[in-house]
C-alpha cells in the first residue's frame, strides 16, 4: 500500500501547532506570575507612585534645599533602578516654595488635593519643616523629614497631638552635644576658660547655641560674648568685629546657611584672627561650596562642625551606593558631598522600607508601622518616638583636617583625633 506524504506532513504539522500553543500559555502564566506583586496584583503598566515635597531651591535656603533635592533625587533613581517601589516606578513632583514657610502649606496642600501625590517627603528649614508638616497631617499623610529637626517642631507636634511625624535625622539642640562632650573631656589645665557666642536670629542655629552655653557656662566656662544677628542680614562685619574684641577662647557660630558662615570665616582670614577653637552651626559640611568659599581646603583646617552620624566613608547601609551615585551624576569629590544629601536620602530609605515591610501605599498604614519599625539607613538605624524623635541617633563631632571631613568625637568613630587648640592657618 502506498502511504499519504501529504498526510503525514499535516499531521506533523498539526503536533508543531499544539505544541507552539501550549508553550504559548506557559509563557503567559509564567508572564503573569512575573508581573504580579507581593498582593498578587498586576504592577505591569500601572502608573508611578507620585511622591510630593517642597524645598527651598531659591531663597535664603537655596543651597540646602538643593542639596536635599540631590539627595531625594539619588533615592528615587536607586529605587526605580531596582524594580521601583512594589514593582512601580517612584515620580517625584517637587515644588520651590522660595524658603517661605506660607508657599510651603500652599505647595503641600496643592501636592496632596491636586496632584494627588500618594507619598510626601519633608521639607527642610524650621518654619517650613513645620508647614510641611501641619499641612500634610490635615490629610493624615506620613511626614518623614530629615533637615528640620528643632524644637520648634517637636513642640508642635506635642501642641497638636500629631502623630504623623517622623524626623530620621538628630534632634537639632543636640547638634552640639559631641563638640560640648568633647570640651568638657578635656583634662582642667587644658580647657578652654571663655567662649563667645554670635548666631542668627534662626531657631535651628539658636538652639545649638542656647544647648552649648547652657552646658558650658554650667561647667565653668565664662561666656564673654552672646551675640544675635538679624537672619536677614548681608553685611556680617560689625558682628564678626565684636567676636574678635571679644578674645574669647571659643567661638561658636550660629550660622543659618553657608552663606553668613562665609562671611565670617572670610572677615576673620583678613584680620589673622584665629580662636583655640572653632565651631559652626551651618556651612562647614557643605563640602567644596565651603572650601572653595574660603579660599581652599587650607583654610578649613580645624574648623569643627557638629553633625549627625554620616560620612562618605561611613560602612553604614547603602552609602557606598548613595556616594557612587552622586559622584556619577552630579560630579565632584566624595569629601565635597554635603550631609545634607544623606540626610535627605536616609527620608527616603526610611519611606522604602516602611512601604515594602506593610506591601502598601496607605498612609494610615505607613503612620503605624513607622510607629513601631527600626529601619536603615546611609546615617545609622533609625526608631521613632511618639514625637517622631529618632531615638538611636548620636552626636558626633566633625573636623577639616588637611583638606579632609573626618569624625573626630566620640573615640568610637573618629577617624582622627581633635585638633586642639586649632592650627594657626591665616
Amino acid at each position: 500500500m502506498l502511504t499519504n506524504p501529504v498526510g503525514k506532513i499535516g499531521k506533523f504539522v498539526s503536533i508543531i501547532a499544539v505544541a507552539m500553543m501550549v508553550l504559548a500559555g506557559l509563557s503567559a502564566c509564567t508572564q503573569a506570575s512575573n508581573n504580579n506583586n507581593a498582593n498578587g496584583t498586576s504592577t505591569q503598566n500601572q502608573p508611578p507612585i507620585k511622591i510630593g515635597a517642597s524645598l527651598p531651591l531659591t531663597g535664603d535656603f537655596g543651597n540646602d534645599g538643593k542639596a536635599v533635592q540631590q539627595g531625594y533625587q539619588l533615592w528615587a533613581d536607586a529605587v526605580n533602578k531596582g524594580g521601583g517601589l512594589l514593582g512601580r516606578q517612584v515620580q517625584l513632583d517637587i515644588l520651590n516654595d522660595n524658603s517661605d514657610a506660607k508657599q510651603v502649606s500652599v505647595d503641600y496642600q496643592k501636592l496632596i488635593s491636586v496632584d494627588k501625590v500618594d507619598l510626601v517627603l519633608g521639607s527642610m528649614g524650621p518654619d517650613t519643616t513645620v508647614a510641611g508638616l501641619v499641612t500634610s497631617a490635615r490629610y493624615n499623610y506620613a511626614y518623614v523629614e530629615g533637615v528640620g529637626s528643632t524644637k520648634l517642631i517637636f513642640d508642635t507636634v506635642a501642641q497638636n497631638n500629631l502623630h504623623d511625624h517622623f524626623a530620621v535625622s538628630l534632634p537639632v539642640p543636640k547638634y552640639m552635644a559631641g563638640f560640648v562632650n568633647y570640651i568638657l573631656s578635656l583634662p582642667t589645665a587644658q580647657r578652654p576658660k571663655t567662649v563667645a557666642y554670635m548666631g542668627a536670629d534662626d531657631p535651628f542655629a539658636g538652639q545649638q547655641l542656647e544647648y552649648a552655653k547652657a552646658q558650658f557656662s554650667s561647667n565653668g566656662l565664662q561666656t564673654v560674648l552672646d551675640g544675635t544677628y538679624p537672619a536677614e542680614t548681608t553685611d556680617y562685619t560689625a558682628y564678626a568685629q565684636k567676636i574678635i574684641q571679644a578674645k574669647a577662647d571659643v567661638v561658636v557660630l550660629g550660622s543659618s546657611a553657608t552663606t553668613d558662615c562665609l562671611a565670617f570665616i572670610k572677615y576673620f582670614k583678613q584680620q589673622k584672627y584665629d580662636p583655640k577653637a572653632f565651631i559652626a552651626a551651618n556651612g562647614p559640611d557643605q563640602g567644596s561650596t565651603f572650601t572653595n568659599g574660603i579660599g581652599g581646603a587650607n583654610y578649613a583646617e580645624g574648623v569643627f562642625v557638629p553633625n549627625g552620624d554620616w560620612s562618605p566613608a561611613l560602612q553604614s547601609y547603602q552609602n557606598d551606593q548613595m556616594v557612587n551615585a552622586y559622584l556619577a551624576k552630579y560630579g565632584g569629590k566624595a569629601a565635597d558631598i554635603s550631609a545634607t544629601v544623606a540626610e535627605a536620602y536616609s527620608v527616603g530609605q526610611v519611606l522604602e522600607q516602611a512601604v515594602n515591610n506593610t506591601h502598601s501605599i496607605d498612609n494610615a498604614k505607613l503612620i503605624t508601622e513607622l510607629h513601631s519599625g527600626t529601619y536603615k539607613t546611609v546615617q545609622g538605624p533609625a526608631k521613632f518616638a511618639d514625637d517622631g524623635t529618632n531615638t538611636l541617633s548620636v552626636p558626633y563631632l566633625w573636623q577639616w583636617q588637611q583638606g579632609q571631613f573626618i569624625p573626630v568625637y566620640p573615640a568610637s568613630s573618629a577617624k582622627a583625633n581633635p585638633e586642639f587648640p586649632k592650627p594657626t592657618v591665616w
